[in-house]
């Protein structure tokens, strides 16, 4: 790995991926579909390029020998059916393509956990096979599909990573919601419901990434991204409140109450259509469980996940504090 082609390489994953090639005195290509401006890095070459688009795409992967695909559609519970299939299908279909004309040995496709189908209260790993049902999970199931099937056919490395909620500074989502209602206050104590939720560190991600485009192990291999805790939504709700510096919240919401909610919220939503602040959806992501576990890893990648939650929280409140704080 000498010249990589990084898509998506100023995302939140994708920046710390460049970073870290960089310190390895890899060169990189970033590939972004805004003006590229100035490289920031020495060994940085950045160029304007639009994943849907076939044409653009040209000459892309020209005297590039790995390609980090990191872009997609970012939001699970965002954009239509067409929206996903376009940006993330079609679009690594039109990179495929283009590896393949260049000869590009290894392609490394970070994918998401949401390809694979809800585990519901189990606790699944990579030999699940249930499909996924949205929009979101489908686009990524069939991209995964796409890139094992071109490696196959033109003995292209190809390694199929799969994150779970992935943490750190200046994560967005779920994480930086949650921050940000504790810190003002707006986050009345959960009840305990005992759920099981996965995660990953974004160090670790990277780490996994190099290691998916360096080891022989890898080639054909899906590997789930988690670290080794079981994190309810409690846990992460009491971690983040101590690294914030605050205090319990002053009331507790009920289970029962939260569920009668959540059904208003539907019912509100079919009455009205339109969306309400709080439904089953919603509910289902806060309480609920999403837990993974990973048989590959250790053999693909030869790897561990080697930070937890409560590790990274004060770095994540640091950056969130930065982010929101006035200018002078």
């Amino acid at each position: 790995m000498r010249h990589c082609l990084v898509t998506g390489y100023s995302g939140f994953i994708g920046s710390r991926i460049t970073t870290a090639l960089l310190d390895r005195d890899v060169s990189v290509r970033g590939l972004t579909r805004q003006s590229p401006g100035r490289p920031t890095a020495p060994g940085l070459d950045l160029l304007q390029a639009d994943v849907t688009s076939a044409d653009s795409l040209q000459g892309c992967t020209a005297g590039i020998d790995t390609v980090i695909h990191a872009a997609g559609h970012a939001h699970a519970y965002g954009g239509n059916e067409d929206q996903h299939h376009q940006v993330t299908v079609e679009g690594t279909r039109h990179l495929l393509a283009e590896a393949v004309k260049s000869e590009v040995q290894c392609f490394v496709f970070i994918s998401s956990i949401k390809a694979m189908a809800a585990p519901g209260e189990a606790c699944v790993d990579e030999s699940d096979t249930g499909a996924p049902v949205d929009a979101y999970g489908l686009a990524r199931r069939q991209a995964e599909e796409l890139a094992l099937a071109c490696g196959q056919q033109t003995g292209m490395h190809v390694s199929i990573l799969r994150p779970t909620l992935v943490y750190g500074p200046g994560c967005k989502g779920n994480l930086a919601s949650l921050l940000r209602w504790i810190d003002k206050g707006r986050l009345p104590n959960l009840p305990d419901s005992g759920n099981r939720r996965s995660m990953v560190d974004v160090r670790d991600v990277v780490e996994a990434t190099l290691r998916a485009a360096t080891r022989v192990e890898a080639n054909g291999r899906i590997c789930i991204l988690a670290d080794t805790e079981d994190y309810s939504t409690r846990r992460i709700v009491t971690a983040m409140r101590e690294a914030l510096g605050k205090p319990a919240a002053a009331w507790s919401m009920p289970a029962w109450l939260m569920t009668t909610l959540a059904r208003c919220g539907d019912g509100y939503e079919t009455l009205f259509r339109q969306p309400a602040l709080y439904n089953s959806a919603m509910h289902t992501r806060l309480l609920g469980s999403a837990c993974y576990r990973s048989i590959t890893v250790d053999s693909a990648l030869g790897f561990h996940p080697c930070y937890r939650l409560e590790d990274a929280l004060p770095a994540m409140v640091n950056a969130y504090r930065h982010s929101n704080r006035s200018p002078d």
